[in-house]
């Protein structure tokens, strides 16, 4: 591994942690802070803050002389190939990220910056808004570098995933490194991080600065799942520890990577009736119980999005042709079971805002259907024998927009062929849909 300088900005526990293991793996590296007591405090081989192991990290990184700080920019940049941006980035009074601190930086890297012509790459390791490298931090080091990015300037993101605690343990230990950086800055990141044996993700610039909002929402979504369902087991004298110990044990659907892809609402004869399940055992007992109320919310939210997208569609085209296609009714592909389905839902919907639905789905048979199963379609959807259609062709025909939900190669090869001016593909799953000109997702 080729070493790098690197100047890293902000002194506190992201780039106390980040600056001694750079330093520890051979990189030379120079802190910058405005604080003089944390620079005094890096000098004499001491870390800035509480963490396992980093005092004994700084410490001998400061003595083989691959540690500095300085309050001086100009004299970390002089020699630095890649600046790292470590600063805090706090709520602000309503609730947004204060940039205040990381436009500071990124103003003194710039002025430092210009008159040279040495390559040089800016990172961002604080957390921030999706679009702020873009629209903040590229823009502000253009203007006051005079350079601009892209030729021997580059901007990149980087974000850190370090708990404290266990920050010195989380670095070398990462469950992923994530650049969001064109080729070249990803290039640089890579022999910065070279030592790491972790799997590498290089995404777009704005994937990367919201990764780290995905993941700590999905921590406090965690955290108060578990003590909301805590409350309620307590009064129905369950103990919850219990509970959650065998929960964690199911690693296929339960703790895995199952459920979190992008895609449509959830629906069936499960899900929909033991979270209202739930809400009701809650509201007995006195009870409540947000983050499940808020599933329910969210779900149907999404269902409702999806139809004012149609409906918008067919009036910004002047509202002629009202024809959508609905290409899968069930809840999920390759079942005929339409039980609180969410495209039984839109169905509903669309019909209701005058729409003209046609509805295809490769399993699903008037004939075939039978029990709660019928019982249900035949409550929210009467008019399905009316709709459906026997071959996918029949229902695209003419259609102004295809809402695609089964994948089946017969629906796909139809909606390819006839492409439709609106394609919104509810599965996410087919790579074939994206290549036609009018597809959009659901999330995407």
């Amino acid at each position: 591994m080729t070493p790098l300088n690197v100047a890293l900005f902000g002194l506190g526990y992201v780039g106390s942690v980040t600056a001694g293991c750079l330093a520890r793996q051979g990189h030379h590296v120079i802190g910058v802070d405005t604080d003089p007591t944390k620079v005094d405090s890096v000098n004499r081989g001491i870390a800035t803050v509480v963490e396992p192991e980093l005092d004994a990290i700084i410490g001998a990184a400061v003595d083989t002389g691959s540690l500095f700080a300085t309050t001086l920019v100009e004299q970390a940049i002089v020699d630095a190939d890649v600046s790292l941006i470590c600063v805090g980035t706090p709520s602000a009074a309503n609730g947004g990220t204060d940039l205040t601190f990381l436009r500071r930086v990124v103003e003194d890297i710039g002025r430092a910056l210009a008159g040279s012509s040495r390559p040089h790459t800016v990172v961002v390791r604080s957390t921030v808004p999706p679009g702020t490298v873009d629209e903040v931090v590229r823009p502000l080091l253009e203007h006051t570098s005079g350079r601009v990015v892209g030729e021997d300037l580059h901007v990149a993101m980087c974000p850190e995933f370090l708990r404290e605690g266990s920050g010195v343990a989380d670095f070398f230990e990462p469950p992923m490194l994530v650049i969001g950086a064109e080729t070249a800055p990803a290039a640089v990141l890579r022999q910065l991080f070279g030592f790491l044996d972790c799997t590498v993700r290089v995404v777009e610039i704005r994937a990367a600065e919201s990764v780290k909002y995905a993941s700590n929402a999905f921590h406090a979504l965690k955290v108060a799942f578990t003590n909301e369902l805590s409350r309620l087991y307590r009064v129905l004298d369950v103990d919850a520890r219990d509970v959650m110990e065998v929960f964690v044990q199911d690693r296929q659907l339960n703790v895995s990577t199952a459920y979190l892809r992008p895609g449509f609402a959830f629906g069936g004869s499960c899900l929909p009736k033991d979270v209202r399940s739930l809400l009701y055992l809650a509201r007995m007992n006195s009870v409540t119980l947000p983050v499940l109320e808020g599933t329910l919310t969210s779900n149907e939210m999404l269902v409702r999005d999806v139809a004012d997208r149609v409906v918008a569609a067919v009036d910004e085209a002047g509202g002629r042709n009202r024809v959508v296609a609905l290409l899968g009714l069930s809840f999920k592909h390759m079942t005929d079971d339409l039980r609180e389905s969410p495209n039984v839902a839109l169905a509903e919907m669309l019909i209701g805002k005058g729409l003209d639905v046609r509805i295809h789905d490769p399993v699903v048979t008037m004939s075939k259907l039978s029990g709660a199963n019928l019982r249900y379609v035949d409550a929210k959807l009467p008019h399905l024998r009316r709709v459906l259609h026997d071959q996918a062709a029949e229902a695209l025909d003419g259609a102004h927009v295809a809402l695609v939900s089964s994948t089946s190669s017969e629906v796909i090869d139809a909606v390819i062929a006839a492409a439709p001016p609106v394609v919104v593909d509810l599965a996410g799953t087919c790579p074939l849909l994206e290549t036609l000109p009018g597809y959009e997702g659901v999330g995407w």
